[in-house]
């Protein structure tokens, strides 16, 4: 019988390849931006990826918050919200996602994203990207051990509550 945490594990064990690969992309953008400064194309590259990075990263944030929690902020901060939530400890329930050096750095690419879904790509400008490419080699590998954590938590609980059955 598979369990709600057993399902979120599975998801989270399955979105961080793909996660992977889109970090990669992003860092490999960069580095023809890099390359050929005045070719937008790449630059456009380097947005879309930051920005798929930061929506599949909340999109679980999203599944936890209702399947773990059983809350998901809403209302005009409810992005900002969750990110904060998810390096928040809920008491009983489950420990913190993330770390709040990660939510702190997250917060970087979740305005960025905003910024991305509210702009035409042409005003992009290369200097907001910098430092979210930057980061992306220490932060990310650091997120996917958070995730591949809270996937082993949710293993646990799924364990627990299965032998909880039984007796």
């Amino acid at each position: 019988m598979s369990t709600v945490h057993e399902e979120l594990a599975r998801r989270i064990r399955g979105e961080v390849p793909d996660l992977d690969r889109v970090a990669q992309r992003a860092r490999q953008a960069w580095s023809r931006v890099q390359q050929a400064p005045y070719e937008r194309a790449y630059l456009d590259s380097v947005a879309l990826n930051l920005h798929s990075l930061y929506s599949g990263l909340e999109r679980l944030f999203e599944l936890i918050a209702r399947h773990v929690d059983h809350t998901v902020p809403t209302g005009r901060t409810w992005h900002r919200d969750l990110l904060q939530q998810m390096a928040r400890d809920q008491e009983c329930v489950r420990p913190a996602v993330i770390g709040r050096d990660s939510a702190l750095a997250l917060d970087e690419f979740r305005r960025f994203r905003h910024l991305v879904r509210n702009v035409y790509t042409v005003n992009l400008v290369p200097d907001r990207m910098v430092g979210l490419v930057s980061a992306l080699s220490e932060l990310w590998p650091r997120l996917r051990a958070e995730l591949l954590a809270f996937a082993d938590f949710m293993d646990e609980l799924a364990q627990a509550s299965q032998i909880g059955e039984r007796t």
